[in-house]
């Protein structure tokens, strides 16, 4: 009896220990992990992290739930209903981001825009590839027998240019499909496809590989026999007797087009495009600007956009939400380099190839005279004065960020040293940061441009915002942050003035028609439009401008 107690006690005392072991490995198996997953916010080059990374936060959980992380609310929404719902939020972690929604615009769309937008996205769910209309369209594209009464008529967008470029080019296009009641969808390379979720639910946008047009798009020129100029030449669209349906045509908006496709952008020969199934583009600029001088548009935009200066400005935000990956990059670059700071600048600099001649110092004196002068960042003192922060109190004083984005970094060198090596007169603290130096654009590879995109919204989440001119990079950047910038001019036409406010946020239309649709010749559309001006950074260009216009760098439009 006595040696049954003492066996079993033994027992028992054998399984409390086990169990006291087994706890300990646990313990210390958690506190590893804890460990191993911080250590990842301490890394100098947040960039260089695996693409599928997605962010320092736990996006496990939906971020509706979210509490308030780094001084931005909840995800709370102004103009909540402008995006569209029946999305996966976890799919799309930057469309619903807390980091993008603690700064809305303050521009609310118009009740027009929503509710052509959810009329879009009806017609893109029936018409989306491979649903039955879509199907039915492609086979009558392949009988060569256009069906000129079918709901479905589609407007293919295929891409040239860098990755401004694109995303501005994408935006006219759209919209285009958008005043023409045709489905939008986009002809791209897989690293482009790869930057953005798809944004409209219950159909995809991206076109099928085995569409039966795909293979020709690359020969897609100016003179092409195809093209909407070379149609009209040989009078096979239009109101003669030898104009017949066509099955598709193709639309040179392309900074090259002659006179011919240039009458893509009049009533007249618009007339004869809207029974055509399917319209394809190309296009290497902003041509938004251009359907507000078409008439028959007129007040389907006015409706659509009361303030004309916000075209991009709302179609990029409802089109474009990086996919997981690039919001990896740019939430753990946020939170490790600019949350904690009061005042976050955005640099942008962008030197062009034929501006390469141009000392450094020069660019660099321009720099620094806009940002100083128009008071964005605090001047210096030189090392041997007096460094003035012990006459002012830790509270009085504010930490100023920069972000810079630039191909190279000379220009990130140069600004740091000299916050570093001289105190301010003003006793702040400034702080330089620069996610990438890639020296060269290389666009097409897939990680470049992934980093490229990190960086455009990046600078959309600063509180104030300098361009470089003529950088469609900047354009995007500006119109995605609702800022109408500071902008530098280009080097090589350097004024006394370092840099100037733009008229809106707009991007410029770098190479508009100038085209009079009833004479047929050569006008100033600037000039008769009053909601069109000159692109204060490129001569031949023009630009929308609204109702409102900042007087501050910062402002937003």
């Amino acid at each position: 009896m006595k040696r049954s107690s003492i066996s079993k006690g033994l027992r028992t005392q054998y399984w409390l220990n086990f169990l006291i072991l087994i706890g300990g490995l646990l313990i210390v198996m958690i506190s590893l992990t804890f460990l191993f997953n911080i250590s990842g916010a301490f890394k100098d080059h947040i960039f260089d992290y695996k693409p599928d990374q997605l962010s320092i936060r736990d996006h496990s959980r939906s971020t509706v739930d979210e509490p308030e992380v780094s001084g931005y609310s909840n995800n709370k929404r102004i103009d909540e209903d402008f995006l569209p719902s029946g999305f996966d939020e976890g799919s799309c972690l930057s469309r619903y981001d807390p980091l993008l929604l603690q700064k809305p615009t303050i521009r609310v769309s118009s009740q027009h825009l929503k509710s052509k937008l959810r009329k879009y996205e009806a017609l893109h769910k029936k018409c989306a590839p491979y649903t039955e209309s879509y199907n039915k369209s492609v086979a009558a594209l392949e009988s060569k027998n256009p069906d000129i009464s079918s709901e479905c008529k589609y407007n293919i967008w295929f891409p040239t240019g860098g990755l401004g470029n694109r995303i501005l080019s994408l935006t006219s296009s759209f919209l285009y499909a958008l005043l023409t009641d045709r489905v939008f969808l986009i002809d791209t390379d897989e690293d482009f496809s790869n930057l953005f979720c798809e944004p409209f639910p219950g159909g995809s946008w991206l076109l099928p590989l085995d569409f039966p047009l795909r293979d020709r798009f690359k020969e897609f020129r100016r003179h092409s026999n195809d093209s909407f100029g070379e149609l009209l030449r040989n009078n096979l669209i239009g109101n003669s007797e030898s104009s017949k349906p066509q099955p598709y045509l193709y639309a040179h908006v392309y900074s090259d087009y002659g006179d011919l496709d240039k009458r893509f952008y009049c009533d007249e020969e618009q007339s004869y495009v809207k029974d055509v199934p399917w319209t394809i583009m190309m296009s290497n600029v902003y041509f938004a600007p251009a359907f507000f001088t078409m008439p028959m548009f007129g007040q389907e935009l006015q409706n659509m956009f009361p303030d004309k200066g916000t075209i991009f400005h709302f179609l990029g935000r409802y089109l474009f939400h990086p996919n997981n990956a690039v919001w990896g990059l740019v939430t753990r670059f946020y939170e490790a380099y600019l949350s904690e700071f009061d005042i976050k600048i955005g640099l942008q600099i962008r030197v062009f190839h034929h501006e390469e001649g141009i000392p450094f110092e020069n660019v660099m004196d321009e720099i620094l005279s806009c940002t100083m002068n128009e008071g964005l960042l605090p001047q210096v003192h030189n090392q041997e004065q007096e460094h003035p922060s012990k006459h002012m109190t830790k509270k009085k004083r504010k930490k100023i960020v920069v972000l810079m984005t630039s191909l190279t970094r000379q220009y990130f060198d140069s600004l740091r040293r000299i916050y570093w090596q001289n105190s301010t007169v003003t006793g702040e603290s400034v702080a330089i940061h620069q996610p990438s130096f890639d020296e060269h654009q290389h666009t097409g590879n897939r990680d470049h441009d992934r980093r490229a995109l990190a960086e455009i919204y990046l600078l959309s989440l600063t509180d104030k915002l300098v361009t470089s001119a003529a950088s469609t990079f900047g354009y995007v950047a500006q119109g995605l942050a609702g800022i109408t910038p500071l902008m530098i001019p280009k080097s090589m036409n350097r004024t006394s003035q370092p840099c100037r406010r733009l008229l809106s946020m707009e991007p410029c239309f770098h190479m508009p028609p100038y085209y009079d649709c009833k004479t047929h010749q050569a006008t100033n559309t600037s000039v008769v439009e009053p909601y069109l001006r000159q692109c204060e950074d490129l001569a031949i260009g023009v630009k929308l401008v609204g109702d409102h216009t900042s007087t501050t760098s910062g402002s937003t439009t």
